[in-house]
């Protein structure tokens, strides 16, 4: 796995990479989906023990996890782009041990699901979610987002039937909304998100290398401690999904607006944030956020990058552990 070896490379990087890698959902609208009919047996490879597909009305099958005791309270994880529920191995096995049912999916046109040219926007992701759901039939669940995959959650909870939802936490999320606009001076300009979709259509390869290998994990920060087994698999998780759906949810996680569905959540929610997200930048995401919700509370940690549930897991889930247990 190789750095950018030319400025160029290297500045295309520092603008796509703005608040690339893990955000949120577009404003597109799109028909609900809904788990298949009652009795309908999905085609395709067969999912092993503790693992499921549920497929949707459009025909998109999605991959989920679902470990532990079904009389647990439910800690549902959402990923972030490009990746799949792989990206939570250490808190899944972490809340397991803790005694609790940990289930996590991955995104349509991510990881094993399928790889859809449609549907790429958060209003069909939220309805997948649903879809999962409904179709294990979690209440009181804890549905913890990161990056593209808090603004999935913000869209899900604002939606959820009663009793669902307990609580949710946002790591590392893209809400309120990424993009420049009027509206949010703050954001980044068009021109970051047009930048990581050329680079995803020019060598999608070489520039899921190139996002682990600097800012995600804050590997490009002067002292830092590289670890090759997480960029590696960030490159595993992200040639797993589907190009077209990946190149969609660019536009999915900087265009849509979850200031409206911040605002309806009436649950606790955990905001969590490293102060050196060079991805989501905490200025223009968490601190407007928590301002948004009736119940928010925000943590942020100096110095930790876009991906510390991976580079910090052990300290993020004893956060989490124990917003889970107040």
């Amino acid at each position: 796995m190789s750095q950018p070896n030319t400025a160029s490379r290297r500045n295309l990087m520092t603008a796509s990479l703005g608040l690339a890698a893990a955000a949120a959902a577009t404003a597109a609208s799109a028909p609900a989906q809904a788990a298949a009919p009652a009795g309908q047996k999905p085609s395709g490879p067969k999912a092993a023990p503790g693992d499921g597909y549920v497929t949707t009305q459009d025909g998109t099958r999605i991959f989920y996890k679902d470990w532990g005791p079904k009389t647990a309270q439910p800690v549902v994880f959402h990923h972030g782009w490009p990746l799949s529920s792989d990206d939570w191995d250490a808190q899944m096995l972490f809340f397991l041990a803790q005694g609790y049912r940990v289930v996590a999916h991955d995104r349509r046109g991510h990881g094993r699901s399928t790889q859809t040219d449609t549907g790429n926007e958060m209003d069909t992701y939220a309805a997948d979610v649903a879809a999962v759901v409904a179709h294990l039939d979690l209440k009181n669940a804890i549905h913890v987002g990161h990056s593209t995959g808090g603004g999935e959650v913000a869209h899900y909870v604002a939606r959820a039937q009663p009793g669902r939802v307990a609580k949710a936490v946002l790591v590392g999320a893209v809400p309120p909304i990424m993009l420049k606009t009027a509206a949010n001076p703050g954001g980044l300009p068009i021109e970051v998100f047009d930048g990581i979709r050329s680079a995803l259509a020019a060598n999608r390869s070489q520039f899921f290398q190139d996002l682990p290998a600097g800012p995600f994990y804050g590997f490009n920060r002067p002292g830092a401690k590289v670890s090759q087994g997480l960029i590696d698999n960030w490159w595993r998780q992200g040639m797993m999904g589907g190009a077209k759906a990946h190149y969609d949810c660019v536009k999915a996680f900087s265009e849509t607006d979850f200031t409206d569905d911040l605002k309806k959540i009436d649950v606790p929610v955990l905001v969590m944030h490293g102060e050196d997200d060079q991805i989501v930048p905490i200025a223009d995401s968490a601190h407007l956020a928590v301002k948004l919700l009736k119940k928010g509370t925000l943590k942020t940690y100096p110095g930790l990058p876009h991906g510390m549930a991976s580079t910090h897991a052990e300290l993020i889930n004893k956060d989490l552990l124990a917003f889970f247990k107040a």
